[in-house]
């Protein structure tokens, strides 16, 4: 193995660890036992992530971003608006049958939690949320609606009332409190978000 490869195998298992533990032990995760699990030391979560907290930022993004490319593959770009909101929708719902999304929500949970009891991770958490939701903006923005172009404004106001509707009714699924929210349901409940109220002025 390379230098390079080393740097990026370990910054990989450091990962792996991560999450496995921070699912396991949200805010009672300890450094020592992810450097454990990954064969690796404390020294080496420093030398690449500069901090714990540096490693569950990385963690945040390596968790998110494979999702937001996932739906920049799905929403092609020669849909409208509501075509894309819809298709949008379909997916989040689908991510509910995941053998594995009880997993990814308690993991999730765990984060939040962990952003919630130190004061210097949420703000960097949230920056994080937000960068990806700025890639979900930059998908809805453009899109004809009503004859018009979608602003960087209006779907930014949108992108952010979509990400909150899907997070909430794909947690219900997931908890089996929304065992009759089909595909369709999610898609006409994205779709209802498309008034001038949250839309907003251009």
């Amino acid at each position: 193995m390379t230098r390079a490869e080393a740097k990026e195998h370990n910054r990989r298992a450091l990962l792996a660890a991560a999450r496995l533990i921070v699912a396991r032990d949200g805010h009672r995760a300890k450094l020592e036992e992810i450097a454990e699990q990954a064969g690796l030391t404390t020294g080496a979560v420093y030398s690449l992530f500069g901090s714990k907290n540096g490693l569950l930022i990385a963690l945040v993004t390596d968790y998110l971003t494979p999702h937001y490319d996932g739906i920049e593959q799905t929403v092609p770009d020669g849909l409208d608006l509501v075509e894309a909101v819809e298709v949008f929708a379909r997916r989040y719902r689908r991510l509910c049958d995941d053998p594995d999304a009880l997993r990814h929500l308690s993991f999730e949970i765990s984060l939040q939690d962990l952003a919630l009891r130190d004061p210097e991770l949420a703000p960097r958490l949230a920056a994080s949320v937000r960068e990806h939701e700025e890639r979900l903006t930059a998908l809805l923005s453009g899109r004809v609606h009503d004859g018009s172009a979608v602003t960087s404004r209006q779907a930014r106001r949108l992108a952010t009332a979509l990400r909150a509707l899907m997070v909430g009714l794909s947690q219900g699924v997931t908890l089996g409190l929304a065992d009759a929210a089909s595909e369709d349901y999610f898609a006409a409940t994205a779709r209802a978000l498309i008034t001038p109220d949250v839309l907003g002025p251009p």
